[in-house]
């Protein structure tokens, strides 16, 4: 893969990509969440363009990412992969210890290889079935 970066957005930035990938069958404003303010937004870019988004919320030492969505040309190219270890390590020198999520279980074996554990904790929601997935971390030397 050429010239890929990883930036923070504005969150309105993130509703495209993720409306084709994750909720095919949802309008835009429907995806829409007062929430989605309060947290940290990135975006993966090549050649301008935005290829993978991911949302980051944080409680205490605890932090939630939702919403992971790659573009499906750029798919199994280590994109994802590459984006996760960036929010792992944003998340480690803000004094994070544990990040988690709601995996969709097509997703589980990539949030797995990624260092995720299972919880058991499984349910549904709009017609997904997820399972909580979690990765507790070491923080930074500087945050100690």
């Amino acid at each position: 893969m050429t010239n890929i970066s990883i930036e923070q957005i504005r969150p309105e930035l993130t509703g495209r990509l993720r409306q084709r990938i994750l909720y095919p069958e949802s309008k835009l404003y429907e995806m829409e969440m007062e929430e989605d303010n309060h947290g940290y937004h990135f975006a993966a870019f090549n050649d301008n363009n935005i290829i993978a988004v991911i949302s980051l919320f944080n409680k205490d030492n605890d932090w939630q990412f939702r919403k992971f969505a790659v573009d499906e040309t750029m798919q199994n190219m280590g994109i994802g992969r590459t984006v996760l270890q960036h929010i792992t390590d944003f998340v480690i020198t803000n004094g994070g210890t544990r990040l988690w999520c709601n995996a969709r279980l097509s997703a589980i074996n990539f949030y797995i290889k990624a260092g995720f554990n299972h919880t058991g904790n499984f349910f549904s929601k709009n017609g997904f079935d997820y399972e909580i997935l979690e990765k507790e971390l070491i923080p930074s030397p500087t945050q100690e």
